[in-house]
């Protein structure tokens, strides 16, 4: 059963950040992890605009804002996406009976896309 379902749209160009802004919103927007990802891609503002889009399709999905990085994404071995969450938020999974989270992003040179689907 389908608990939530959430998508999101990101413009790549607003992602573009010299290093002095890229530094100040990644401490309100982004994960540790997410960001050491993101800066070893050649083409690091897309991977910042789907990480973007998976946290506000996740916010979607619930149905209420969580905080921008209380929720990262992360990857498994094969490259897949997974959404994590942080500081106690993994309780909303249990609050709303999920099972699973799917998480899919996908990018082009200016625009991301993500879609987070709660399972029950």
């Amino acid at each position: 059963m389908i608990v939530g379902i959430g998508i999101d749209l990101a413009e790549v160009e607003r992602y573009r950040f010299d290093d002095a802004a890229r530094a100040r919103f990644a401490r309100k927007v982004y994960t540790e992890e997410e960001m050491a990802y993101a800066m070893r891609k050649r083409l690091w503002p897309e991977r910042l605009a789907g990480f973007f889009a998976a946290k506000e399709a996740a916010r979607k999905a619930f149905g209420h804002a969580i905080p921008w990085n209380a929720v990262g994404v992360s990857h498994e071995r094969s490259g897949k996406p997974i959404l994590r969450f942080y500081r106690d938020y993994e309780r909303l999974l249990v609050e709303r009976g999920v099972r699973t989270v799917h998480l899919t992003i996908t990018h082009t040179a200016t625009t991301a896309a993500a879609i987070v689907i709660l399972e029950g």
